[in-house]
């Protein structure tokens, strides 16, 4: 294993203690000083806000490199298929820790957090990511997929907000809800044309065909399939989002309405 490798695998290890000691250790501690809310949730939920923390954190880094990766890497940007993958494998690396870490949660907590949809996710993930850490293809493919964790702190905030008792009608709900739909539109759907575009741009060439079947397969097949899975999320949050905005309006309208009466 040449000495690149060893430091792959060695970040990839880091990360996976990293995010360990963050969900047990550092969220917990640090939940109870920022929020009064965290020592009335039940155990159940502490499992999951703790989780959910963690993975607002995991998305930050991992997004705030994706953008430095797009920016400065012109190695990467130039040669999507084959470019240096370096910066990418590092940023890679890290998710794959994470990945790892928070599927020996889910397994352990089981009746707390367990979901197979997320099983199922994690694992289709780590097979692409195969093909990045140890054979150096699609660098700009990968990244541009983990752009899409940007989404992510909104989604976790909702949560964070519905198991405080905010009520769906307040303004800082109401505030996520659109910053929510707004970003995961963004990262995930306004994104697309760009993404298949530089995909058309590279198939049939001889980089493309360099590229073995399994890469191949876990990169157009796993593209598809989530881009239908996003569209239909997207769906679904603009219809959520459009909801907690009504009803604001009508609240907002009754309260109008008997201070009128009054």
């Amino acid at each position: 294993m040449d000495p690149f490798s060893q430091l792959i695998l060695a970040i990839a290890a880091t990360s996976f203690l990293a995010f360990q000691w963050l969900f047990h250790k550092c969220s917990p501690w640090v939940s109870t000083r920022l929020s009064s809310g965290f020592c009335h949730l039940s155990e159940k939920q502490k499992v999951e806000w703790n989780s959910r923390t963690v993975s607002t954190f995991h998305a930050l880094v991992v997004g705030l490199f994706c953008v430095f990766i797009f920016l400065f890497d012109d190695a990467v940007n130039k040669d999507p298929v084959w470019g240096d993958p370096t910066l990418v494998k590092i940023n890679v690396a890290v998710t794959t820790g994470y990945l790892i870490s928070d599927l020996l949660l889910i397994f352990y907590y089981w009746k707390e957090i367990g979901d197979k949809f997320f099983v199922v996710h994690h694992l289709a993930a780590l097979y692409a990511y195969y093909f990045v850490l140890g054979q150096g293809m699609l660098p700009y493919f990968a990244n541009f997929r983990l752009l899409a964790e940007f989404s992510t702190p909104c989604v976790n905030q909702r949560w964070f907000f519905e198991v405080l008792g905010y009520p769906k009608s307040s303004k800082p709900n109401m505030a996520n809800g659109v910053a929510m739909a707004a970003v995961f539109f963004l990262v995930r759907i306004a994104v697309m044309p760009v993404y298949y575009s530089r995909m058309y741009s590279v198939y049939g060439t001889e980089a493309f065909y360099r590229v073995t079947w399994g890469g191949r397969t876990a990169w157009i097949g796993s593209s598809i399939c989530l881009d239908i899975m996003n569209v239909m999320w997207m769906h679904k949050i603009f219809r959520g989002c459009y909801r907690v905005l009504n009803s604001g309006q009508r609240h907002k309208t009754n309260m109008q309405e008997n201070g009128k009466t009054d």
